[in-house]
């Protein structure tokens, strides 16, 4: 296998992956605050909630609404900027809608476009 690969120390990271949970049809504002604010681009995975505030009771049944994970990887400068224009754009200052948080990234491979003049290496 080849391609270019970037492994460093998660202090060190110079890479972090947002994540956004938000309610389903909320997405589209995630990832276009997130594009207006510099993010080239992200993954939308389906879930299914279970906190208080998404339990629900319809007929007595208990109905659990349908999320939206967006996962976004950007570089370490860019994270606040990003950060803040997701929470704006997709309204998450308001209760039960949503939530954003970061991880650090240890080990990229295939995202060329954002490792151009990066000291990137190949693959053991």
């Amino acid at each position: 296998m080849t391609g270019n690969r970037i492994r460093t120390n998660p202090d060190e990271s110079q890479y972090r992956l947002i994540l956004t949970i938000v309610n389903r049809g909320f997405a589209d504002e995630v990832m276009d605050a997130a594009r207006d604010a510099g993010a080239h681009g992200g993954t939308v995975l389906y879930a299914r909630g279970s906190g208080v505030h998404e339990m629900q009771k319809f007929f007595g049944i208990t109905i659990e609404p349908e999320k939206e994970v967006v996962l976004i990887l950007v570089d370490v400068e860019s994270r606040d900027q990003i950060m803040k224009a997701i929470c704006k754009g997709a309204g998450l200052n308001t209760e039960g809608r949503g939530m954003s948080f970061t991880l650090p990234v240890d080990d990229v491979m295939g995202i060329v476009h954002l490792m151009k003049g990066a000291d990137a290496t190949e693959p053991p």
